[in-house]
């Protein structure tokens, strides 16, 4: 009953816009068709004089263009010409020697001068006139030179030495080095070892996911197709229904063509009723399996939950139990290497360091005039 009404209320609109649509064209034939061409022929006019003004003033404009970079041009080349003028004024006519103060800033200045001593014993080098000084004799160079060769000797003897404790430090720091690396080497090899599993895990789990995301794509397609022919086969049902596809002059009021004889309309037949109650039946068995499918996933997925929350777990206890493998080994290798270290403490304190010279030893210096 309501899809009748339905279809009664759309046939009285139709047949309302059919009246309106034949009222307007009666109005539009009695428009008057000369002012209207009067009207499209002054618009035409003014949109012509609108455009040659348009186009006068554009012309205008590129004129006054054209003069402005004219005269810029004009403006660049003569400052070019004046300063080039004045720097031809310059080169020729103001010259630096030509100035009365060019003594003192000659460049050859110091080579025209006299030097202030020619040796040691020139009598212009005075006491007062502060030339000559303690160790500023011509000769200084060569001794300043041979003091330098004496302290360079000094020095290389000390770097001798210096070396030769930094050897003996070396040959101690390379021993822990080696008991370190070997440590360190452990330590990289277990933690390449957990970021392996780690990245395992992590594909599997994305494989996974691709697959969960593969199938549910799959679900939704076949939903949509499905809906997609129920609504075709409810159309096909709608168009060749008897509802749609009696004759409609049996039915027809005399009040109007939107008005139908009740009395003379059949209504729906048992098969009908009978299809739409099977189609109802079909949906609500449909919604079943959908939410039983629904429920099946849901118990899939918290499966899978717990079996990753329960390896993740065994993981976590495992990689704990190599963490305090791995601490048990570096804290006796650390205890191997401090027992070593007092041994040797040790050995310096009581073997190396106990033969200290005695007075007889100093007495043997200074005994011999050379």
């Amino acid at each position: 009953m309501h899809k009748l009404d339905h279809n009664r209320q759309d046939l009285a609109e139709a047949n309302l816009y059919t009246c309106f649509v034949a009222s307007f064209c009666f109005c539009l034939l009695q428009i008057d068709k000369e002012a209207l061409n009067t009207q499209i022929k002054d618009r035409k006019i003014r949109e012509a004089t609108q455009k040659a003004c348009d186009e006068a003033i554009a012309s205008e404009m590129k004129q006054n263009d054209k003069i402005l970079c004219m005269l810029d041009q004009r403006q660049k080349k003569d400052a070019q010409i004046l300063n080039k003028v004045l720097n031809e004024f310059h080169q020729n006519y103001q010259r630096p020697e030509t100035r009365r103060e060019f003594d003192l800033s000659d460049p050859q200045g110091l080579k025209k001068a006299t030097p202030a001593r020619l040796a040691d014993s020139d009598p212009r080098c005075t006491i007062s006139g502060l030339q000559k000084f303690m160790g500023e004799d011509l000769n200084s160079e060569n001794r300043w030179k041979f003091q330098k060769e004496q302290t360079r000797e000094w020095l290389l003897q000390q770097h001798n030495d210096w070396k030769n404790a930094l050897a003996d430090k070396k040959y101690a720091d390379d021993l822990y080095d080696k008991h370190r690396l070997e440590l360190d080497q452990k330590a990289l090899n277990l933690q390449r070892i957990d970021e392996e599993t780690r990245r395992a895990i992590c594909v599997a789990t994305n494989e996974f996911n691709k697959a969960l995301a593969a199938e549910s794509k799959e679900k939704r397609l076949l939903e949509k197709q499905h809906e997609k022919e129920d609504d075709v086969a409810e159309i096909s049902n709608l168009l060749k229904g008897d509802l749609l596809s009696e004759n409609p002059q049996q039915a027809v009021s005399s009040f109007g063509a939107h008005r139908v004889i009740t009395d003379r309309w059949k209504g729906m037949n048992q098969d009908q009723l009978k299809e739409i109650r099977d189609i109802q039946m079909q949906q609500v068995l449909e919604k079943l399996r959908l939410e039983e499918e629904e429920r099946q996933r849901n118990a899939e997925w918290d499966r899978k939950r717990i079996q990753e929350a329960r390896a993740e777990l065994l993981y976590e206890r495992h990689q704990q139990r190599q963490n305090r493998a791995l601490r048990r080994e570096l804290d006796n290798a650390n205890v191997q290497l401090s027992q070593e270290q007092k041994a040797r403490q040790a050995y310096l304190e009581e073997e190396a360091y106990t033969n200290f010279p005695s007075g007889q030893y100093y007495t043997q210096f200074n005994t011999t005039s050379r």
